[in-house]
């Protein structure tokens, strides 16, 4: 504003002499240099709104990087990509940190530890980068525009020298007015440029007005309009308190700094009053970011005593430990909605926000790395699961082709109690591996219901083979006509030679053929030894119908025997004891009854004998 009082005493002089329009003119340019440095130092002030990132999350803070990339305001947001760099680079190292921490602490070698970045912090370094080569990009295309912005003022001032060296004419006003006009239209220049071309220019406008004998009119018409035009900023600018968005408003009044800052000065009487009324606009709006940011402070203290609860809440996950996913799971699903209670929550006083971030932060990624840990455990048991379920499938294979019933059932019976005891595997191919040990167990036993199918088919033409078997002996026997041993042994080698029946039908069908055999005999009337021998033969044809004749016949093979060592053992005895009997009744009565109970052992050795030679010919 000193230079407004300048200009306003040179305009006293000029109002009693023109000839010192000259010095008037020269101080009026001043002015409008010195006014628009002025103007640049009052937008400095107007800096960027500080944002406190210290709550940030790394996802967040990668989602204000992208925010700010779409906003290309590259060189205006350098401070705050910094600022959210800064926070980044303070959760990356203490991540990195943790990991040779855990590395090292899990037998590692610091030379040998290989930080893997995680997807968030790639694309964090990728948009920095591009950010900074975005923002490099513009500052070199505004010292391009800067340079051509030179030239075209360059090209205005041989305009306005052309115009000032050349003879006056009607057209000058207009000329000189669009000459104005383009050179405020001009953007900004490099700054080592700056005061020199403004220099020219003045010196130019204040030779064009002295050779005008209407300069003082036009200058005072030429600040009528710029009053004018700087009324109507100040209107605008005291509108913006009934802005409800503070950050639009200050965003607005930084445009408008700009607009008054290009507007040339106004009647000396106007200068004052005209700023005031500026200023007094600026200061409600920066007063109402100072009330807003007075306010946040009770708003962050909040926010600090929220967070401080969560952290106490954390405190129980910090030594959780459990040996089931579905227990690390649920405790994942609470410490992921406490972090989200706590992002939603909000900034903090500054001089707290690392201490807090480091006290949460720690407790949560305690719990992860001790979970990670459970994962890393559970991962080598399911690789040797995995490696013996490979084995049990192997096993199985061998046997899914198998015609051997029994010995193959029982092995895959084995391999599935083997399998059901098996422990977690790998979940990509869990199924897969059991699909295959299904497939080789299923195999085997379907082929096995194809089997019994086809015999059972054949069990039952057999039951009904022996049923009529039964039938026709039963009717013989009720006929008594043609009766024979031979014929008989010849219906029991048939009932034998007819093959198995089912199971459920043994006993039954067992039961009818010895009714007709006993009927059958008790028609042939067989008596004495022969019938004791025929007995003898026709009980081993019954036993070979059974499934299990070889093990019965060895059974009472066995017996026999025995029994024949028992006798043969007894009668040796016995013959021992008569050499020692003296010449007495008494002793010739005993003699007689062992000699009785020799020869009948005797006797009976030789039916068992005979049995034996019996069962050997079966």
């Amino acid at each position: 504003m000193e230079n407004d009082k300048e200009m306003s005493q040179e305009d006293n002089k000029v109002t009693q002499q023109v000839n010192e329009q000259v010095e008037a003119g020269s101080k009026v340019g001043a002015h409008e240099v010195n006014a628009e440095s002025e103007e640049e130092q009052v937008e400095e002030n107007h800096e960027e709104e500080a944002i406190d990132y210290s709550g940030y999350s790394k996802l967040k803070l990668l989602q204000a990087l992208k925010d700010i990339l779409n906003e290309n305001e590259y060189i205006k947001k350098d401070a705050l990509v910094n600022d959210i760099k800064s926070h980044f680079d303070e959760i990356y190292h203490k991540e990195k940190d943790s990991a040779l921490e855990q590395f090292l602490s899990n037998g590692g070698e610091a030379d040998d530890f290989a930080y893997r970045d995680a997807d968030e912090d790639k694309l964090f370094f990728v948009a920095y980068h591009e950010f900074k080569s975005r923002r490099s990009k513009q500052i070199k295309e505004n010292e391009r525009v800067k340079e051509q912005n030179a030239l075209a003022k360059n090209a205005v001032l041989d305009k306005l020298r052309e115009l000032v060296d050349s003879e006056e004419t009607t057209s000058s006003i207009n000329a000189i007015k669009a000459i104005q006009q383009e050179w405020k239209s001009i953007g900004p220049v490099p700054a080592n440029q700056n005061k020199n071309l403004w220099a020219s220019y003045n010196a130019l406008m204040d030779r064009f007005y002295d050779n005008q004998s209407i300069y003082f009119e036009l200058k005072e018409l030429d600040r009528k309009k710029n009053l004018e035009n700087k009324s109507e900023i100040c209107e605008r600018a005291e509108g913006l308190a009934a802005i409800d968005d503070l950050k639009e408003a200050i965003k607005v009044l930084n445009e408008l700094h700009e607009e008054f800052k290009h507007i040339g000065p106004v009647p000396r009487e106007e200068q004052e009053r005209v700023w005031q009324r500026f200023k007094a606009a600026s200061d409600a709006v920066y007063a109402r970011r100072k009330d807003y940011y007075e306010a946040q402070k009770s708003v962050f203290k909040g926010n600090l005593d929220l967070k401080l609860k969560l952290i106490e809440k954390l405190q129980p996950f910090k030594d959780f430990q459990a040996d089931r996913i579905k227990e690390w799971n649920l405790k994942t699903k609470e410490m992921l909605s406490i972090q989200k209670d706590w992002e939603a929550i909000g900034p903090v006083p500054k001089e707290n926000g690392k201490d807090v971030n480091k006290a949460f932060w720690g407790l949560f990624k305690q719990f992860f790395s001790h979970k990670n840990q459970f994962f890393k455990e559970l991962d080598d048991i399911r690789k040797k699961n995995k490696e013996k379920a490979e084995q049990l499938i192997a096993e199985a294979e061998k046997f899914q082709e198998s015609t051997d019933w029994k010995h193959a059932a029982d092995e895959l019976i084995r391999l599935q109690k083997e399998w059901k005891g098996l422990g977690p595997m790998p979940e990509k191919i869990r199924d897969e591996l059991y699909n295959r040990f299904k497939t080789a167990c299923d195999t085997f036993f379907q082929s096995r219901r194809n089997s019994n199918k086809e015999a059972n088919k054949e069990y039952e033409d057999n039951l009904a083979k022996k049923a009529e078997l039964c039938r026709r002996i039963v009717e013989e026997a009720k006929t008594g006509s043609g009766l024979s041993e031979e014929q008989l042994e010849h219906y029991i080698h048939e009932f034998n030679a007819i093959g198995f029946v089912p199971r459920k039908n043994m006993k039954e069908i067992s039961a009818s053929f010895s009714d007709a055999v006993d009927a059958y005999i008790g028609r042939l009337g067989v008596e004495g030894a022969d019938k004791e021998e025929f007995l003898f033969r026709l009980n081993l044809n019954k036993i070979q119908a059974d499934p299990n004749s070889a093990r019965v016949l060895n059974k009472k093979e066995h017996g026999i025997r025995k029994q024949i060592t028992d006798l043969e053992n007894s009668i040796t005895l016995w013959k021992n004891n008569l050499e020692f009997f003296a010449a007495s009744k008494t002793a010739d009565k005993l003699k007689d009854q062992f000699e009785v109970k020799i020869d009948k052992a005797e006797q009976e050795v030789d039916r068992l004998k005979k049995k034996l030679s019996i069962i050997r010919e079966f």
